[in-house]
């Protein structure tokens, strides 16, 4: 009778405890799960969207800073979805689902076209989240068919830059105890890791890219600089 390795039986032990812990002491660090990066006031504060779905289940509010305007986030956040440019996450964790995301490093102009009513089809049977509002450089609302999950993205100027908030607001109607678990200690942990990963890849494109167009302005700005006018050559010779 073949038996497994001592390496993997310890692996596998080690994975079972430290989801043993991870559950016992959700309870202690969820509040951070569900707001990672947001400060206690964006946290608490009206976003557009929340009239869409009243009574959630869940609402968690991510955020993060970028060094840029707005101007130079939107172009990142309107291209977004599946089929389009992806959702700047682990590509493969979501393509095992088969939602066809592909994440662009690059602004794409043919997915810069996006309004009200338009859908992302989250793979062949998921839920279909569907644009309810667009305010360009401002605001993205989209909603599922079932209207049991809203998910906003919102950019809100800063001295910095942009804050760009993320929330989520589901409900489960007739869910049973064990979907509700799962949620709780599967999906909310899970869905950190996802949406910290597309935060911090839309903040690290929309630096790089203004950092890129900075840095050819000031070498233009420089060879300026360095070229001598007209005046100088006919005064140096």
């Amino acid at each position: 009778m073949r038996t497994w390795s001592t390496p993997v039986v310890r692996v596998l032990g080690a994975l079972t405890c430290a989801a043993g812990v991870g559950v016992l002491t959700y309870s202690r660090w969820r509040p951070w799960c569900l707001t990672w990066g947001a400060t206690r006031e964006e946290a608490g504060m009206a976003l557009p969207g929340d009239e869409l779905l009243e009574d959630p289940d869940v609402v968690t509010t991510r955020a993060i800073g970028i060094e840029v305007a707005p101007s130079s986030i939107w172009p990142w956040i309107v291209q977004m979805g599946p089929g389009r440019a992806g959702a700047y996450t682990y590509d493969w964790i979501e393509n095992l689902a088969g939602l066809d995301m592909h994440s662009s490093d690059e602004i794409l102009t043919q997915c810069q076209d996006l309004d009200v009513g338009d859908n992302w089809q989250l793979g062949s049977k998921g839920p279909v989240l569907r644009v309810m509002s667009l305010d360009p450089q401002a605001s993205l609302v989209l909603r599922s068919d079932d209207e049991n999950w809203v998910w906003a993205f919102v950019l809100v100027p800063d001295d910095s830059g942009t804050r760009l908030v993320s929330r989520n607001r589901i409900r489960q109607p007739g869910a049973s105890g064990a979907a509700r678990a799962f949620t709780r200690y599967v999906m909310e942990p899970g869905s950190l890791v996802m949406e910290r990963k597309m935060l911090l890849g839309i903040k690290a494109r929309a630096e790089g890219r203004t950092g890129q167009q900075d840095a050819t302005q000031a070498d233009s700005t420089t060879r300026h600089q360095a070229a001598p006018s007209s005046g100088a050559t006919e005064a140096s010779s």
